[in-house]
């Protein structure tokens, strides 16, 4: 119930204040707030207006008086009077009336020029906004070419700057990119070479290890063949026989010193002892890792000087004494010796490598079977044989190299070389054919390449072999 007379109150607050503001708008009062002219007070002329209003109503009317017989009388007479009068007051009345219309027009102008007063002051407000605007724009425009040319200069630099930048960038993205590419070309590169590295060690290790395991196997295999064959013979020697037919002596070893100076002739026929010592190189392979290796005709010592930069211990032994100090000259261990007796005198495995070039040519053929069988009982087990000879297969060597030297008795054909060893129980036989025929006799060149490769190979030719039990 306390809320609607609140709620009347603020409605009729809003009424008064609606009504105020019409009577302000209507009638305005105070200064021109731009102007600073104070506005003429209206309500003084309205306040006469009111009165003189008044008095013109009041024209022919009796003053009241309180009721009574007397009273009543004194008015009657009054309106009487007052309308006998009546054309007398008539055009004053009039006229007041016209006066008080002057009055009323006066004053609607006046209001309406202290609103237009209002109005123009509004007015002038809005001008001298625009008028500090228009002077800003004026400023602006002033100084509109400058900040134009500036702008523009700022901005030339600005996009110089930022396309030296992007440019800059994009030299660095580029350069960054060709090294990132140049990074990983190089980084496949490298794994590629490393894989085929790899990959190619692993291959190399798996043939080596395929070849290590298939020569054991062979040597296995030609140990067990020689076993077998050696139990087989001894057998049959146990078994009763007729005894043999008495074989005639056989001769005495004939003596093998040349009755010449050897070295002289090495050096002729055979060649300079660098020519020699390049040619057997390839055998420093065979004896690798050996510990007691034997020379077998050590002549100038060529092997004897491969064997010490190779740090494998090796002696010598030679049937020419002129041959030995030269070998001792050197500071090798040799002696004069004859191969039967030095390898008869030696304990059973003393050795574990001979070599021997250019010499099994010299013996008897009868004897060959007995050196191979002295050089047998001297390895050790998987000890090595090395015998370089001259290659009868080879029709040159009989032309040119083989009756040169006179202490030459026969040629020893490769197969029946490889024969003898596989008899005195030595396996893993290679047969190498060296020195070809045609690197000296170029006239050769002209014949067909099989027929070369039949009868004109090798001048001579190696037999690498090891000891099986």
């Amino acid at each position: 119930m306390a809320a609607e007379p609140d709620l009347k109150a603020e409605e009729l607050a809003a009424v008064i204040r609606e009504i105020q503001a019409r009577v302000r708008a209507r009638h305005p009062r105070g200064d021109a707030a731009k102007l600073g002219v104070p506005l003429p007070d209206l309500l003084p002329v309205l306040h006469a207006r009111d009165a003189a209003e008044g008095k013109v109503a009041s024209i022919g009317s009796v003053n009241p008086r309180p009721p009574g017989l007397v009273n009543n009388t004194i008015q009657a007479v009054k309106r009487t009077v007052a309308r006998a009068l009546g054309w007398f007051v008539r055009d004053q009345i009039d006229f007041n009336r016209a006066a008080l219309d002057v009055f009323d027009t006066l004053l609607a102008a006046l209001n309406d020029s202290n609103r237009a007063i209002v109005a123009l002051s509004a007015r002038l407000e809005e001008a001298a906004t625009l008028r500090a605007e228009a002077a800003e724009l004026a400023d602006i425009r002033a100084h509109w070419i400058q900040w134009r040319q500036e702008w523009e200069r700022k901005l030339f630099t600005n996009e110089m700057q930022f396309l030296r930048s992007v440019a800059d960038l994009q030299s660095a993205f580029h350069q960054r990119a060709l090294l990132m590419e140049s990074n990983f070309r190089d980084n496949v590169h490298a794994q590629h070479a490393e894989y085929n590295a790899a990959l190619e060690r692993t291959g190399a290790e798996i043939q080596r290890r395929l070849w290590a395991d298939l020569e054991r196997i062979r040597l296995e295999y030609e140990r067990l063949i020689y076993s077998e064959l050696r139990t087989v013979r001894q057998r049959a020697a146990l078994t009763p026989s007729q005894p043999p037919a008495p074989q005639p002596a056989a001769a005495a070893p004939p003596d093998h010193a040349p009755a010449f100076d050897y070295l002289h002739f090495a050096e002729r026929f055979r060649g300079a002892e660098d020519y020699v010592r390049d040619n057997q190189r390839f055998y420093i392979r065979c004896f690798q890792g050996r510990t007691d290796v034997l020379d077998i005709g050590c002549g100038r010592g060529e092997f004897l000087d491969l064997m010490k930069d190779a740090g494998v211990p090796a002696r010598g032994i030679d049937l020419d004494p002129e041959s030995v100090r030269a070998c001792r000259a050197k500071g090798h261990h040799a002696e004069v010796a004859d191969l039967f007796h030095y390898l008869g005198a030696l304990p059973e495995a003393a050795l574990d490598g001979i070599f021997s070039a250019q010499v099994i040519e010299h013996l008897d053929p009868a004897r060959l079977p007995e050196m191979l069988k002295l050089a047998a009982s001297c390895l050790r087990r998987g000890g090595v044989l090395v015998l370089e000879t001259p290659n009868p297969e080879c029709l040159a060597i009989f032309a040119t190299h083989f009756y040169i030297d006179p202490t030459h008795t026969r040629p020893i054909p490769p197969a029946l070389l490889a024969f003898y060893l596989e008899e005195f129980g030595f396996g893993g036989i290679e047969v190498h054919r060296r020195a070809p025929a045609v690197e000296t006799m170029p006239s050769l060149a002209s014949l067909p390449e099989d027929f070369r490769a039949a009868f004109f190979n090798g001048l001579d030719y190696a037999v690498i072999a090891h000891k099986l039990l």
